[in-house]
């Protein structure tokens, strides 16, 4: 579930978890029980795994800097084998 920050005016800032699109505009403070306003705040993509990271930022740079390449990739060496065909349907002519 994200995770949603709110501020108190005399409390400071608090952070509670809710599913997703169903978090209020206003809670009371877990400290004082006063009104806590919802404040807006940048994703945490910084702490996703590695993984993750990596392929946004290929993603993100990709956009503007696209990778320039000299030929096409190389084909297979070897040629794929032939799917098996059903037994029921091997006497039947091939187009």
């Amino acid at each position: 579930m994200p995770l949603y920050a709110y501020r108190c005016g005399e409390d400071g800032p608090a952070e509670v978890t809710a599913p997703m699109g169903a978090a209020p505009a206003m809670i009371s403070c877990p400290t004082c029980g006063g009104e806590a306003r919802r404040m807006i705040t940048v994703p945490r993509l910084g702490l996703a795994d590695r993984t993750r990271v990596a392929a946004i930022d290929r993603a993100e740079a990709s956009r503007t800097e696209p990778t320039v390449v000299s030929a096409p990739p190389a084909r297979a060496s070897r040629p794929r084998p032939a799917p098996r065909l059903d037994p029921r349907t091997a006497a039947l002519p091939r187009p």
